[in-house]
């Protein structure tokens, strides 16, 4: 699912999203068209849905492994 699909699922508008984000709704526009970004913008996309962000590898012949401590650098 893209996260424009995902957004409108939700029922939330790209301005909405903006204020949830605390950006313009043309930031939020670019952000759902990308096809490569950073996780912490991701996540702040996601978690501005009130969701979480997983990451989660799957190697073959493994049992797939949720990837941790890869948080953003200007946390505390």
């Amino acid at each position: 699912m893209t996260l424009q699909a995902l957004r409108k699922e939700l029922n939330l508008t790209q301005e909405a999203m903006a204020d949830l984000l605390d950006m313009k709704q043309a930031n939020v526009s670019k952000v759902e068209k990308r096809s490569d970004m950073l996780i912490s913008t991701l996540r702040n996309y996601v978690e501005a849905m009130g969701g979480t962000l997983e990451l989660v590898a799957r190697l073959p012949g493994r049992p797939p492994v949720k990837l941790e401590g890869l948080r953003d650098l200007n946390a505390d």
